[in-house]
């Protein structure tokens, strides 16, 4: 088998173990940002696994509810929302905000590898890591040390796990969000492309509208 057909077969296997474990948590991520989002209070997107913010904020498809954190910039308040990534759990610039905004109430979605955190030992002074702390947390189902595919002749494992299952994720959890707001009669602003005809108009007036109602 060539390994782009082992690397399409290990995707494929990920995010079935995604779709199969993580259901009910997505749901109740969603849960918590619908409600912060229809009360007015903001949700933030931390770097993710490498940059998989992007994906969803500031673009076609995506919502206008999603702003990336900007530390030293960004002020978080008790009932806002922070989504946070260490894939082992134990990077200590994350769990150290993980840990401050638990306590001042703010809700911290978590994205983490399980197995890679039960792996390793915390760094934190509390002795906990991300997952233990965060209000609700993700698995990304990334194996430990993150690769997935044992290639013959390298020592180290091929392909990053944590990326595109974050996407997922995170797109998952969008998509419940967007279904839970419309059932309780709100409409997110979801964005056109601003490249096409009329995109950054359209947008404009969907960015205007959540300065002024929040949603």
């Amino acid at each position: 088998m060539r390994l782009i057909d082992t690397y399409q077969q290990h995707v494929g296997d990920l995010l079935y173990k995604v779709r199969t474990t993580q259901r009910e948590t997505i749901e109740k991520a969603a849960e918590i940002i619908a409600k912060a989002v229809e009360k007015g209070n903001h949700v933030y997107l931390d770097n993710i696994c490498h940059h998989i913010q992007h994906d969803v904020v500031d673009r076609g498809g995506g919502p206008t509810f999603y702003q990336f954190y900007k530390p030293g910039e960004t002020e978080l308040k008790e009932g806002d929302v922070l989504f946070l990534s260490s894939v082992s759990g134990r990077t200590l610039s994350v769990v150290n905000l993980a840990y401050d905004c638990v306590e001042k109430g703010i809700n911290v979605i978590a994205f983490t590898s399980m197995e890679y955190a039960k792996a390793v030992d915390p760094v934190h002074p509390s002795g906990k890591k991300l997952y233990e702390i965060a209000t609700i947390t993700m698995d990304n189902c990334a194996p430990a040390a993150e690769a997935m595919v044992e290639v013959e002749g390298i020592e180290a494992r091929f392909a990053a796990a944590s990326g595109i299952a974050s996407a997922f994720i995170l797109w998952s959890i969008t998509a419940c969000v967007v279904e839970i707001m419309l059932a309780d009669g709100y409409t997110p602003g979801i964005l056109k492309s601003a490249n096409y005809p009329g995109g950054r108009d359209y947008n404009q007036g969907l960015y205007d509208h959540y300065k002024e109602f929040g949603w």
